[in-house]
């Protein structure tokens, strides 16, 4: 299937400048972007890092301060160990484009560079990174300019990223697997498997057995930490060019896939392609969520509250 332009939703040494407004604050390393809102740690975006080819979110917390991501590495005796550099709390990747494997770390997903550096805009935190996705051969295939926003909103903090992919010199093809799109990782006492966990979709759906390969508008997975209610919510704009499709786990891996139809069962085999000259991208918002034990927030609020951001 072939589309000229697509839209989806989705949504350290060295100089070190701290810039700041309405709480929040980014510190750029040579390595990572670290956020953080009037003190408390918010998250790390790591741009380079030696067993983990391709950029992520680290260490990620909802207002409060209460880490909503797996520990990275995970902690042995406190969290299960798999997937440790797949996994790393928050990230994107592709599990099959053109025959290259971007999500087990096969093929890179190489930081070129800021096109607009870490910073915070209008009580925002906001960057432009430009990534190139290369062949293990080395051969570019593509560069994937990624639009981030964070913003404090009623229901939590908003985690917007939007992914522009621009094919260089042959046609970039996203197949069907499984692990394809924008992936997360919670934290252990979260999760369903080892914790107080319950994954819930927009229609109602609950954990692995109902949830997995079904589309939604949006998916949460969250429980009890520290005895507040805590999560995750990835959410998906209606102008995405297919709905999301869910591959969720309970042992505590959720990925938002728009690509994934055979392989769950819901169709024939897909494939998107994208011809240099034209884009694709993709859009995200993830929103990180704490509250009262027994307030779960209004995800149906938060997502009309995403799709309306520009």
């Amino acid at each position: 299937m072939r589309h000229s332009r697509l839209s989806l939703c989705f949504f350290l040494s060295g100089s070190v400048a701290w810039l700041a407004a309405a709480g929040f604050a980014v510190e750029q390393k040579p390595d990572r972007v670290i956020i953080t809102d009037s003190g408390r740690p918010v998250a790390v975006y790591v741009f380079r890092d030696e067993k983990i080819p391709r950029p992520y979110f680290a260490h990620v917390h909802a207002p409060g301060g209460i880490q909503v991501t797996r520990n990275h590495p995970p902690v042995a005796g406190v969290d299960a160990m798999d997937h440790d550099t797949l996994h790393p709390g928050i990230w994107m990747g592709f599990g099959k484009v053109s025959g290259q494997d971007f999500w087990r770390n096969k093929a890179p997903i190489v930081h070129a560079r800021f096109v607009k550096k870490p910073a915070v805009r209008g009580g925002r935190v906001t960057f432009t990174a430009e990534n190139e996705f290369r062949a293990t051969d080395g051969q570019l295939m593509s560069r994937q300019i990624s639009r981030v926003t964070l913003a404090a909103r009623p229901a939590g903090y908003l985690l917007i990223w939007e992914a522009e992919f621009k094919p260089e010199q042959r046609n970039l093809v996203f197949g069907d697997q499984e692990e394809m799109g924008l992936g997360i990782r919670v934290a252990t006492p979260i999760t369903v498997k080892q914790g107080s966990g319950t994954i819930l979709d927009a229609a109602g759906r609950r954990n692995e057995p109902e949830v997995w390969g079904n589309a939604a508008e949006w998916c949460d997975y969250s429980g009890t930490i520290e005895g507040r209610n805590a999560g995750i919510t990835i959410m998906g704009h209606p102008r995405n060019f297919r709905q999301n499709r869910h591959h969720a786990r309970n042992y505590g891996a959720l990925v938002a896939n728009p690509f994934g139809q055979e392989s769950f069962r819901k169709g024939p085999a897909s494939e998107v392609t994208v011809k240099p000259g034209e884009s694709l991208r993709l859009r995200y918002g993830v929103l990180l969520h704490s509250g009262p034990k027994d307030a779960a927030p209004d995800l149906k609020a938060a997502f009309a509250d995403f799709v309306s951001q520009p």
